[in-house]
């Protein structure tokens, strides 16, 4: 019974070190080093190479090192073995860490006094609206949703969040299913997308959305780059009807320096580390899998594949 962990992203170091110290029973493997594939039952992995993980007979159960795992799911190799995504405190206060920074500095005109600073402008705006006055909406109630829309309110936003399914979150207006999409639109200043890539949110921020938004609202986008149709994007920046826009995940990863994003007045852009998952918080919850797998016990955070997550 081995333990292979898989990443062509992560330095392998802080996880090994971790795994080693509080999985003392299980040995482990660090790919490519792979001397018997027969052994490996169970993988931790991110972005491994299409096709790996039907090479190895007796895997039982996958392990993803992010909260995403529409990668994984496009290897139409991948092992009908369940698939356990990552859900640890870590991962989710990075995130609501980075939604909350994002919607407070557009929330206090951030952007526009970067801008005047790098132009020598000494220009007050007198008129600022207080929190409770500012709607907020969070595509994407999951485990990483539910927390940003949770502390948003406790900054005393007025936060209201989208699901495929109804949701109840004390403090938070729910709005669910293809119905409840337009009037969660319409009330909504600050967007942020925290959904799951499917292929029914592939491309969901695009200008019918950006329409059905309130003139001047702006939109945060840190689930998936392939959620927005960047020209649709562009557009409604140009034409006023959104006012701006950060963006932490693209379709093509890193980059290009040439994309107009990098020079866009309204456009913050970040290198994809909206959340990132922490070994020293995470390694528990594998820990803790595997034990549940060992003893006949339901896994947790299972992945519906018909659903993508």
């Amino acid at each position: 019974m081995t333990l292979l962990f898989v990443s062509t992203h992560e330095d392998p170091a802080a996880w090994t070190a971790e795994l080693r110290a509080r999985l003392t029973e299980v040995p482990l493997r660090v790919w490519p080093e792979l001397p018997d594939p027969d052994a490996v039952e169970y993988a931790l992995v991110w972005a491994p190479p299409p096709g790996l993980l039907a090479t190895l007979p007796n895997l039982k159960v996958v392990f993803s090192v992010g909260a995403g795992v529409d990668a994984l799911l496009a290897d139409p190799d991948l092992p009908r073995v369940p698939l356990v995504r990552m859900v640890e405190p870590g991962l989710t206060e990075g995130m609501t860490d980075y939604v909350c920074q994002q919607v407070l500095a557009w929330h206090r005109r951030g952007p526009l006094f970067a801008r005047q600073q790098r132009e020598a402008v000494w220009r007050p705006v007198l008129h600022q609206k207080l929190a409770r006055e500012r709607k907020v909406g969070i595509l994407g109630m999951g485990a990483l949703g539910a927390d940003a829309a949770r502390t948003l309110a406790a900054l005393r936003f007025d936060v209201a969040g989208w699901s495929r399914t109804p949701k109840s979150l004390p403090g938070v207006q729910s709005f669910h299913g293809p119905e409840g999409l337009a009037p969660f639109l319409a009330r909504t200043e600050i967007l942020v997308c925290l959904l799951p890539l499917t292929p029914e949110t592939d491309g969901i921020l695009d200008r019918r959305l950006f329409a059905a938004l309130p003139r001047g609202a702006v939109v945060i986008n840190a689930a998936r780059g392939r959620h927005l149709v960047e020209q649709d994007l562009l557009a409604a920046l140009d034409s006023g009807q959104l006012a701006g826009a950060t963006l932490d995940v693209f379709r093509e990863e890193p980059l290009p320096h040439t994309h107009p994003f990098w020079s866009h007045p309204k456009i913050v852009v970040t290198p994809h580390i909206a959340a990132i998952t922490q070994p020293r918080t995470a390694v528990a919850q594998v820990v803790e899998g595997i034990r549940r797998h060992r003893a006949g016990q339901p896994l947790e955070h299972l992945v519906d594949r018909d659903r993508g997550y």
